[in-house]
């Protein structure tokens, strides 16, 4: 069972110490589920996009067909459009980095990555503003 989502009421479940789980995507054709969640996460005045998926974070590669693929521990939003990377689609990215809205990109499976990047803790790659702050690969 689940309600229809609106964002007011999202946020006062929110604030009564709730569990809000965002299933599906915006149901517009062009737009994917990440950029869903980065949508709802502004809607509703989140602190970040959590992104479970199936690698431990951001490479410059990707990890399962490269050898020696390396991943960045925070990585600037630009410079990960730059580089054409491919864990999070580039409307998703583009949309957070036009709110500051930070994105944790984690390995979903990894044991107890969940609750860590819920915690705030570090845990896979931060994608956010780096405000010229060097990279950390």
């Amino acid at each position: 069972m689940a309600e229809a989502y609106i964002p007011r009421r999202a946020v006062r479940h929110l604030e009564k110490g709730r569990v809000v789980i965002f299933g599906a995507g915006l149901g517009a054709p062009f737009f994917s589920t990440d950029t869903a969640a980065a949508q709802r996460a502004l809607e509703i005045g989140a602190d970040a996009v959590l992104k479970g998926t199936k690698v431990d974070g951001v490479y410059d590669a990707d990890p399962h067909t490269t050898p020696g693929a390396v991943r960045f521990k925070r990585l600037d939003y630009g410079e990960y459009l730059s580089r054409g990377l491919k864990v999070m689609d580039t409307t998703a990215v583009t949309l957070c980095m036009d709110n500051g809205l930070p994105i944790v990109v984690f390995a979903l499976m990894g044991e107890g990555n969940v609750v860590r990047a819920i915690r705030g803790e570090e845990v896979g790659t931060l994608i956010c503003r780096l405000d010229g702050e060097e990279k950390d690969e």
